[in-house]
């Protein structure tokens, strides 16, 4: 048996695009810092993240 842990994994931070341990060690994974999760969450609590959405014609109707 091998007694070397495994190498952890690094993603990209979805905020500054840096490195980012993805483990339990960091509590803010995906993210690099506690920073960046907060400047992500801001943007949702603002809404400067949206989905998309095709008008529904049924909505037009009833208004007119």
């Amino acid at each position: 048996m091998s007694s070397s842990a495994a190498p952890q994994r690094t993603v990209r931070c979805p905020t500054c695009g840096g490195p980012s341990l993805y483990a339990a060690a960091n509590p803010y994974r995906p993210f690099c810092s506690e920073r960046c999760k907060n400047v992500d969450f801001g943007a949702w609590a603002s809404e400067a993240f949206r989905v998309p959405v095709k008008p529904d014609p049924a909505d037009d109707e009833a208004s007119a």
